[in-house]
């Protein structure tokens, strides 16, 4: 049954994007106006097939970070080393979607103690913010655009603080030893690829036209980066020598974050407010996990402030009793259980999730059994729900649903070493180039505009509203699964809101009906955000419009741009999978 539907759909899954070659050179050659556009496809792909190691693994956004990750696992370096090399490269090579400017939430799983812990390296508002920040004269939010370019949008980077803190306690290789490879690519140069060339070419943030330092790195000499251009970074080596050499001391309270400061405070478009001080008092939370069952397995996520974690685990929960392992994979009321789960999830997650540091969010009775087994009993399994309403779980409070805008531009690192350590990391300057304020080489965030730019709505608070100092809400959603006490699965994506849906429905696809990585990730998407149901386009999945039409879903059909990387950890060894539809790679021994 399901070989039959597999082989059906991987021609047309994999014929949507082009992403452009997979071959990177040697670490040492010379040589909006829509909630989340995407890059339209091109023509023309190149097939993944799943890699299989024995030892260790690492699957990275772009083939310069997997090479550099693979580089720090070889010298018997830690899960946690390579992410810490793989971000430093992405900053360079992947700059629209991560960078030492942005934030990530980091799983570890430490395999000879049995213990997950998780890194908060989420960004913080500045002390100065209020509420209003993205309010006009009138009191109603300002326009998105308006909002995210500039440096008003822009918090305080949590990144490196998140890595550093993580490196002390499973750090194996010096600190500097991390930062070698990148400093060599920055001064070297690195091979402009497809998807950053097409970016720019698109100027879908307007920001990288009319800030002047993004401008002149974008288009040197007036004219836009080209795929298989060469392009060299000198300040952003400068950089990471510093920090190689004194850790992120410079870059919180030295010579970067007074550079920092300035940009932001005097930023040509919407100058901001974050000060030295509030650079000065970041610091990178250690959190709990949030865990719930799936038939026989644990799914583990991040906790607040992301809506990640949670999302996954209810949707997964509340498909629990429909037995989906006993169903077919590619099927109208397999999709359509699916998407009522998803609406039932994002329901509860615009109305409660923020940062449980300001607000009390029921995170206990958002998971608890009895609660999800409610909301299970709300799917219709003959009918489209419609607009879900959230739930009152055990704890909540009366507030108001989110508006933030929670833009796609983000990457996902999976990576698994030599004892078994795990890291699951997904990392975000928010939109496209960020900000576009850019600083030393690398460009700051815009992740204030994941705060619901309205702190009110008819009259009530919302959980997401921007406070000083707090942390927005996100939807990123590094997880991990485990069956009993071993690690089984290490996933994550980009994706914007869309990043629940891609997580949830490729581990469904591992778990229920034995796909592989890249199998799973292959997968046409279908999401639903308590919205439209949405069908990725060009795939064999829009063989179901007409069957989730006649159940009552109002049916999108566009590119559903995924960036999924995982790796299953089996008795054999390692199989792991990057997403067709960007220019990821997994790499390993």
């Amino acid at each position: 049954m399901f070989v039959k539907f597999y082989q059906s759909i991987c021609i047309s899954a994999l014929l949507v994007y082009s992403i452009g070659s997979v071959n990177a050179e040697p670490l040492n050659s010379q040589s909006l106006i829509q909630e989340d556009r995407e890059p339209e496809a091109a023509t023309g792909i190149i097939e993944k097939k799943a890699v299989k190691t024995k030892t260790y693994m690492v699957a990275a956004a772009n083939p310069y970070a997997s090479k550099i990750g693979n580089n720090i696992l070889a010298q018997g370096g830690s899960a946690i080393d390579a992410a810490i090399a793989v971000q430093l490269a992405l900053t360079l090579v992947e700059p629209q979607s991560s960078g030492i400017g942005g934030g990530a939430f980091i799983l570890h799983w430490d395999n000879n103690n049995n213990k997950l812990t998780t890194f908060d390296g989420r960004e913080t508002a500045p002390g100065l913010a209020t509420s209003g920040l993205f309010l006009d004269e009138k009191g109603k939010a300002i326009p998105w655009i308006k909002a995210v370019v500039g440096g008003r949008s822009v918090g305080v980077p949590g990144v490196l603080a998140s890595l550093h803190k993580a490196h002390q306690q499973y750090g194996k290789l010096p600190w500097q030893a991390l930062f070698k490879d990148a400093i060599n690519l920055a001064e070297r140069g690195f091979t402009v690829s497809p998807r950053l060339a097409k970016l720019v070419e698109m100027q879908y943030n307007p920001g990288i036209t009319e800030l002047p330092n993004i401008r002149r790195y974008l288009f040197p000499n007036g004219r836009a980066i080209k795929a298989g251009d060469k392009l060299r970074n000198p300040k952003l080596g400068k950089v990471y020598r510093s920090l190689a050499k004194e850790g992120i001391k410079p870059f919180y309270q030295g010579w970067i974050a007074e550079k920092i400061v300035s940009a932001v405070q005097n930023s040509s478009i919407a100058p901001g407010l974050l000060s030295l001080n509030d650079m000065k008092n970041y610091q990178a939370i250690e959190r709990e996990p949030v865990c719930g069952p799936y038939r026989f397995y644990k799914v583990c996520g991040m906790a607040p402030p992301s809506s990640g974690g949670i999302a996954v685990i209810q949707i997964m929960a509340q498909l629990e009793p429909f037995q989906l392992h006993k169903r077919e994979l590619e099927d109208v009321q397999t999709s359509h259980l699916y998407t009522q789960s998803s609406r039932l999830a994002f329901a509860d997650r615009n109305r409660y999730i923020a940062d449980s540091d300001f607000v009390d969010v029921p995170v206990s009775g958002l998971l608890s059994k009895e609660y999800l087994a409610q909301r299970s009993k709300l799917i219709n399994i003959h009918q489209d729900m419609g607009p879900a309403q959230p739930g009152e779980p055990v704890g909540s409070v009366a507030l108001a649903d989110d508006l933030a805008l929670e833009l796609p531009s983000t990457s996902h690192i999976s990576i698994v070493d030599d004892q078994g350590n795990a890291v699951s990391m997904t990392t975000s300057i928010e939109m496209a180039f960020g900000s576009a304020v850019m600083v030393e080489g690398f460009i700051l965030n815009n992740q204030l505009t994941d705060f619901s730019l309205s702190p009110k709505v008819n009259g009530k608070l919302v959980a997401n509203r921007l406070e000083p100092l707090k942390r927005p809400r996100s939807s990123m959603a590094p997880m991990m699964v485990f069956e009993g006490e071993k690690l089984k699965l290490v996933v994550g994506s980009p994706g914007g809101s869309r990043i629940i849906n891609y997580v949830t429905q490729t581990i469904l696809a591992i778990l229920d009906w034995q796909l592989d990585p890249q199998q799973a990730i292959n997968l046409p998407k279908i999401t639903n955000r308590n919205k439209v149901t949405t069908l990725e386009k060009n795939t064999s999945i829009l063989k179901l419009k007409s069957g989730l039409e006649a159940k009552g879903h109002n049916i999108v059909v566009r590119d559903l741009n995924s960036g999924i990387h995982a790796i299953e950890v089996r008795n054999s060894g390692l199989i792991g999978g990057a997403d067709p539809r960007r220019e990821g790679k997994v790499m390993g021994k």
